[in-house]
Formats: C-alpha cells, sequence, structure tokens
C-alpha cells in the first residue's frame, strides 16, 4: 500500500517542482516583453532622427539645385524662367527645414519613456532657423543677379 502513495508523493513533487519552474519562465517572459517595449521607445527615437536628418539632406539639395539652377540653365531658356526655377527649388529648401524641425518636434512616444537621448529643441530650432536664413540669402542672390 505504501507505493501508491510513494508515487503520489513523487508526483505530487514533480507537479510542484513544474509550477516552480513555469512560474520562473512567465516572470522571465514578462521582464523580456517589458524590455522589448522599451527598445521599441528607442527604436521609434532614432527612426525620427533618421526622418529629421531626410528632411535636412533634401534641404540641402534642394538648397544647391536652386542656385545652381540659374546658371545651369541661363543659355537654354529665358532668363526669368531660370530664376523662377532656382527660386521654387530654394523655397522647397526653405520648406524642408522647417518640415524637418516640426517632425522631430512633434510628440511620438507618450508610453514607455525611451532612454535614448533626444536631440536639444533649441539647438533643432536654431540649426533649422539659420538654414532657413541661408535659404533666404540664396533666393535674394537669385534675383538681385537677375
Amino acid at each position: 500500500m505504501s507505493l501508491p502513495n510513494d508515487q503520489a508523493q513523487r508526483a505530487t513533487a514533480k507537479i510542484a517542482e513544474s509550477a516552480g519552474v513555469l512560474q520562473d519562465s512567465a516572470v522571465q517572459q514578462v521582464d523580456s516583453a517589458d524590455r522589448r517595449t522599451e527598445l521599441a521607445a528607442d527604436r521609434t527615437v532614432l527612426a525620427a532622427e533618421r526622418t529629421y536628418a531626410a528632411w535636412v539632406r533634401t534641404g540641402f539639395a534642394a538648397l544647391a539645385s536652386g542656385v545652381g539652377a540659374k546658371t545651369l540653365l541661363a543659355g537654354m531658356v529665358r532668363p526669368w524662367l531660370g530664376a523662377v526655377a532656382g527660386t521654387l527649388l530654394v523655397l522647397f529648401s526653405v520648406f524642408c527645414f522647417g518640415a524637418g524641425v516640426w517632425r522631430e518636434m512633434t510628440p511620438h512616444i507618450v508610453s514607455p519613456v525611451p532612454t535614448t537621448r533626444r536631440m536639444p529643441p533649441p539647438l533643432l530650432i536654431a540649426m533649422n532657423g539659420f538654414l532657413m536664413l541661408v535659404s533666404l540669402v540664396a533666393l535674394v542672390g537669385i534675383w538681385m543677379k537677375s
């Protein structure tokens, strides 16, 4: 009669051990999910910075194209048409610089708070304001030579 009782005790011990392992596994999964969520928030911050960099890069390309458009088109089209093309490209660069800082300043993440540091907003505003000013000076330069 002790044999079934002994087996029952071993089975109970095995079930208790299995329950403990299962509980530890569940805790690890919750910790892992929390960490994945934190890392996702960090990736979102980094993706926003890449988007900002793309806006600024596009603004630089438009500014360079606008400055060169008038000279490049000088012998092919009427002078005013080259100035208009340059103006449109330079104005697009101003838009890109503004959109880049606006896009970076809008809130992206509510919870959880990312651990990655964001670029300081005053630095973004100052830098993009300067780039917009440079674009507007280039615009004046395009029309002063007309």
